[in-house]
C-alpha cells in the first residue's frame, strides 16, 4: 500500500520551509488560537478571536481586546 500523509494539520501548507521546531510551535498556537476560550464576563465557553487581539464571546455578545492569539487573563 502506498504510504500516507503525516497530520502536521495547519502547518502543512508550509511544506518543507522553515524547520521543523518552528513549525511545531506555530502549529501549537494556531491550534489553542482558534478553539474556543472562556468569557470573562458570563464565564461560558463561546469566545472566538474576530482579528488580530480583538475576542467576542457569542452568548452575551460581549467584545474585548486582550493578546494577539489568544486571551490572556489578568490578575
Amino acid at each position: 500500500m502506498s504510504q500516507r500523509t503525516k497530520k502536521v494539520g495547519s502547518t502543512g501548507r508550509f511544506g518543507p520551509r522553515y524547520g521543523v521546531s518552528v513549525r511545531r510551535r506555530i502549529g501549537s498556537v494556531e491550534k489553542k488560537q482558534r478553539q474556543k476560550h472562556e468569557c470573562p464576563s458570563c464565564s461560558k465557553i463561546n469566545v472566538k478571536r474576530v482579528s488580530t487581539g480583538i475576542f467576542k464571546c457569542s452568548s452575551c455578545d460581549y467584545q474585548f481586546a486582550s493578546g494577539a492569539y489568544y486571551p490572556t487573563k489578568v490578575e
